[in-house]
């Protein structure tokens, strides 16, 4: 009898000391996580979708861990109160008096900053169809990944099942060339401004840590500066 209540106490003993498993998605959710994180895994290294590129974002990653990102979707009970998007977004609803067939026709090929002739503001400044005074480029984005303030590369959530995160990007075409149709005695330059977005986030490297938002500072603007005299 007492030998059975040794052996009783050295099972349970036993069962005691397996380890728990890390929290994470459960298999059973039918995505079978394929990402096997690196042993020096580092979040401040530059992606592959971002070799020979000076941007802090990838639009496109042709490593884009789509299972993995599924998974942990599946796995987070409170991922619907986090998600928010307007999938479909243009100028329709985000730039007054412009409409999106207006804006993705302007077309600034003729404007070159400034001019390479005799003078710095000739025909190539004055002239040209209807756009910004800055001229710039738009684009109605899902990056899939983007550098954080902390230099930090995380995996954005866009396009997984229908969860989108679209972003407006405007880029300056020439930041700092004189603002088009202004007159050089004015010594205006074009500007870049930036916005903080908040985004759904996923690091590779603490994949444990499931979606999370982060904050991300991207391109919103190109305005016309006019220094003061």
């Amino acid at each position: 009898m007492a030998c059975g209540v040794v052996m009783l106490f050295a099972t349970l003993g036993l069962t005691a000391a397996v380890p728990e498993a890390e929290p994470g998605p459960d298999p059973r959710l039918g995505y079978v996580l394929t990402y096997k994180q690196q042993a020096n895994c580092n979040s401040s290294n530059p992606p592959s979708c971002a070799n020979n590129s000076t941007l802090n974002y990838c639009l496109d990653d042709n490593e884009y861990p789509l299972n993995e990102i599924k998974a942990y979707i599946h796995a987070d009970p409170i991922f619907a109160k986090k998600y928010a998007d307007r999938r479909f977004q243009s100028a329709n609803d985000l730039v007054e008096n412009i409409a999106k067939p207006q804006e993705q026709n302007f077309n600034y090929a003729f404007y070159k900053g400034r001019s390479t002739g005799q003078s710095p503001y000739d025909v190539t400044h004055w002239a040209g169809p209807e756009g910004y005074i800055c001229p710039s480029e738009v684009l109605y984005s899902m990056p899939k990944r983007i550098q954080n303030q902390e230099g930090k590369w995380h995996v954005i959530l866009n396009e997984v099942f229908l969860n989108t995160q679209t972003v407006r990007l405007e880029t300056c075409l020439h930041p700092e060339a004189a603002c088009r149709a202004l007159a050089p005695c004015y010594g205006s330059a074009c500007s870049q401004k930036y916005t903080y977005h908040r985004l759904l986030s996923w690091d590779p490297c603490i994949p444990q840590k499931g979606i999370f938002v982060d904050i991300y500072r991207l391109p919103s603007g190109c305005s016309c500066h006019v220094p003061a005299k």
